[in-house]
């Protein structure tokens, strides 16, 4: 398909069968440069509203990138235009000191464009958890089936909440993007993320736990990527709350922190939230959530996170559980943690980590840097979901960028 047509995918009336957009194809190329911005016209959503009253307006300060390169081993310098080329950007906003020093669109995305998340919605998840926390709604040591009786027969029998945030159940679970077959596409269709096939019987995502019996080792030991762990945090969520996940969402994040626009995420059959990965926001608003980190939870003259969770993640995630679980090839020499659904990468420092960040499928991106108080918000629409050479390049790219200042 030529580049024009990319461009133009869904504009005609009906669109030619190679250029529609569907349910089948809508994450990979080149579809997913349209889909990722129209997700709602894709999968049904709930609306996650802001307040109008309250919105943020930041200062702007533009900062000429343009100089900026990025040296590689054994090759020639990538300059800052031809990285973002090169890793499928479709939105960026840099702020500095709150304010915004960069900002840049592409593929048609717009400042009002919401854009999904994919798993950066796991960490905007970890924040809410952690408001939960501190209202005593539940704690991190609670066990899955306190909340959810019915999970007592699945491998998280025995699993707290607090294994749920960083990723460190044991249940038997291979989060294979590229999978044809077996549990992933079964937890796809569960969410509404894949079309049935033939005669298949619609499914939930609450009903998929009851395939999910198995464990590879005990809970509370290595990381172990799972997406249905986050997915179920928003059911004990919900359960606790006897509220919808976008409302709390809305009134506890989305409200109070002056977004510029509502947002969204997709959800089942049902009305089960993705809260793994199907949040979609603006920008701007995806980098006004990393500036909560730099202005101890506050925004808007509230506190709107607990100050001491914020300090927790930066602080407090097993080293050791890092290095033995299963995401440590795509973070090269790199000293991390995981905690409370959020990456933290020590660089140079050894107590607690200097860049904190979500990560998500296809290049989607939520950097925050204490020292320099910088935040980076990029989304993407990248050819491969996990891509090993583009991940350490986007943290090198950050790292640089960084060091500008």
């Amino acid at each position: 398909m030529s580049k024009k047509k990319e461009l133009d995918m869904m504009s005609q009336f009906p669109n030619v069968s190679n250029e529609q957009v569907t349910l089948a194809n809508w994450r990979t190329p080149p579809f997913n440069q349209w889909a990722f911005q129209h997700v709602r016209e894709i999968v049904p959503s709930a609306n996650i509203p802001n307040d109008a009253s309250q919105i943020q307006n930041p200062y702007r300060e533009d900062h000429d990138f343009s100089s900026m390169e990025i040296k590689l081993v054994g090759q020639r310098p990538l300059t800052y235009d031809e990285f973002l080329k090169k890793s499928g950007t479709d939105g960026l906003v840099i702020l500095k000191n709150g304010k915004i020093i960069e900002e840049r669109y592409f593929k048609g995305m717009k400042q009002d464009t919401p854009h999904i998340l994919m798993s950066v919605s796991k960490s905007i998840l970890g924040l809410l958890s952690g408001i939960l926390i501190e209202q005593k709604i539940f704690t991190d040591n609670d066990k899955v089936c306190a909340i959810l009786p019915e999970l007592g027969s699945t491998a998280y029998k025995e699993a707290t909440i607090r294994d749920l945030l960083d990723m460190r159940t044991g249940v038997a679970f291979v989060e294979d993007y590229l999978a044809t077959s077996g549990l992933m596409i079964d937890y796809r269709k569960a969410t509404n993320w894949n079309p049935l096939e033939g005669n298949e019987s619609p499914s939930d995502l609450r009903s998929f736990y009851g395939l999910l019996d198995k464990k590879n080792h005990p809970d509370g030991q290595q990381f172990n990527y799972v997406s249905p762990n986050s997915d179920l945090l928003g059911w004990i969520i919900e359960r606790s709350t006897g509220e919808r996940f976008s409302d709390l969402l809305s009134d506890l994040l989305w409200k109070p922190l002056g977004a510029i626009m509502p947002s969204y995420i997709t959800v089942d059959r049902l009305g089960a939230p993705r809260v793994a990965g199907g949040l979609c926001t603006t920008t701007i608003d995806l980098a006004l959530v990393g500036q909560l980190f730099l202005d101890n939870g506050a925004a808007n003259g509230q506190q709107i996170l607990p100050e001491s969770w914020l300090q927790d993640i930066q602080s407090n995630g097993s080293k050791e559980a890092w290095v033995n679980g299963n995401f440590i090839d795509y973070f090269p020499k790199m000293e991390m943690h995981y905690r409370s659904k959020w990456y933290v990468d020590y660089g140079p420092n050894t107590s607690s980590g200097d860049l904190i960040f979500g990560l998500g499928v296809h290049g989607q991106n939520l950097f925050i840097n204490p020292e320099k108080r910088i935040i980076v918000a990029k989304f993407s629409s990248q050819s491969s979901p996990l891509d090993p050479n583009l991940i350490p390049l986007t943290c090198k790219w950050v790292r640089t960028i960084i060091n500008e200042f």
